[in-house]
C-alpha cells in the first residue's frame, strides 16, 4: 500500500496525532437508555389504551369489501340537494373565518409582548388559550344547546375556536417583526396606535393574509365535520346517508367535499403568492 517506509512512518506519526473518539458518559448513556425504555413502555400503554387490533381487520374483510363496493359507485342522483348543503358549509366557514379574523387582530396585537406590558398580554393569552384548547365540536354542541340546529351554531362554533388560532398565530407574526420602524415612529413622538398602524401592520400583513386563508381552507374541513352534531352543512347529509347506509349517496358527498376543497386550496394558492 506505502511505496516507501518513509510514507509508512508518515501514516503512522499522522494516526497517533489523531484525537481519541469522545467517549460518552456513563450518566449520558444511563439517561439514554431510561428515555428509550420509558419510549417502549409508552408505546405499549399506548397500543393497549387504544385496543389496536390489526387482526380485527382481517377478520372484518368481508364488510370492508362490501362498503368499498358501495363507495365505488357513487350515486348523484340528488346532487342539488349536496350542492345546496356544499354551499351552506361554505358560508359557515367563511363567517366562521371572517369573525376571527375581526376578533384576532385586536387580540392578537394585544398578546405580543413586544407592543404591549406583559401583564397585558398574559391574560389576553390565556383566554385565547381556551379558545383554542377546547375543540369546535365541544363548541358546536354548546351552541347547538343554546340556539338549536343549524349552521349559526357551526358559525359561532368556528368562530370562537378560530379567534384563538388566529390571535396565537397573529400574535407570533407581531413579535417576529424589524423592531426599527417602530422605534423610529416612538423616536418622533407617535403614540402607540400610529406605532402599530404604520410600524407593526405593513411588516405582518402579507402573513396574516396567508395565516386567514389557511384557517379558512382549514374551517371548510371543519363544518364538514360539524354537521355531523348538527352544526349545518353538509355534515347533516352525510351523516343521514351514512346513519341509513346510503354509502353510493355518501360517496357522492365526499367526492363533492374533496373537489370544493381542492378548488379552494388553489385560489387560496394563488391569493397567497399575490401578497407574499
Amino acid at each position: 500500500m506505502f511505496a516507501t517506509e518513509a510514507e509508512r512512518t508518515a501514516h503512522r506519526a499522522a494516526e497517533r496525532a489523531l484525537p481519541a473518539p469522545p467517549v460518552t458518559p456513563l450518566l449520558t448513556r444511563l439517561t439514554r437508555l431510561a428515555l428509550g425504555a420509558l419510549l417502549v413502555v409508552l408505546l405499549v400503554f399506548s397500543w393497549h389504551e387504544a385496543e389496536m387490533n390489526p387482526a380485527q381487520l382481517m377478520r372484518d374483510a368481508g364488510n370492508m369489501a362490501t362498503l368499498g363496493a358501495d363507495f365505488l359507485r357513487p350515486d348523484f342522483t340528488d346532487w342539488d340537494v349536496y350542492l345546496n348543503a356544499m354551499l351552506e358549509t361554505l358560508a359557515i366557514a367563511i363567517w366562521g373565518t371572517l369573525l376571527a379574523v375581526i376578533v384576532g387582530i385586536p387580540f392578537g396585537i394585544l398578546s405580543a409582548d413586544n407592543v404591549v406590558p406583559r401583564w397585558v398580554a398574559f391574560p389576553i393569552r390565556r383566554v385565547m388559550d381556551a379558545c383554542r384548547a377546547i375543540n369546535e365540536l365541544v363548541f358546536a354542541l354548546i351552541f347547538i344547546a343554546a340556539v338549536g340546529l343549524g349552521p349559526f351554531a357551526g358559525v359561532m362554533a368556528l368562530w370562537i375556536h378560530t379567534t384563538g388560532v388566529i390571535a396565537k398565530l397573529f400574535s407570533e407574526a407581531v413579535e417576529a417583526i424589524d423592531p426599527a420602524p417602530v422605534e423610529g415612529i416612538r423616536g418622533t413622538g407617535g403614540t402607540w396606535l400610529q406605532e402599530v398602524i404604520y410600524g407593526v401592520l405593513p411588516q405582518v400583513l402579507p402573513l396574516w393574509i396567508s395565516y386567514a386563508l389557511y384557517r379558512f381552507e382549514s374551517n371548510v374541513r371543519s363544518a364538514t365535520v360539524l354537521g355531523i352534531v348538527g352544526g349545518g352543512g353538509i355534515g347533516m347529509t352525510f351523516n343521514e346517508t351514512m346513519r341509513g347506509f346510503l354509502y353510493s349517496q355518501a360517496a357522492a358527498i365526499l367526492i363533492i367535499v374533496v373537489l370544493t376543497v381542492s378548488v379552494l386550496d388553489m385560489i387560496s394558492q394563488r391569493v397567497r403568492k399575490r401578497f407574499i
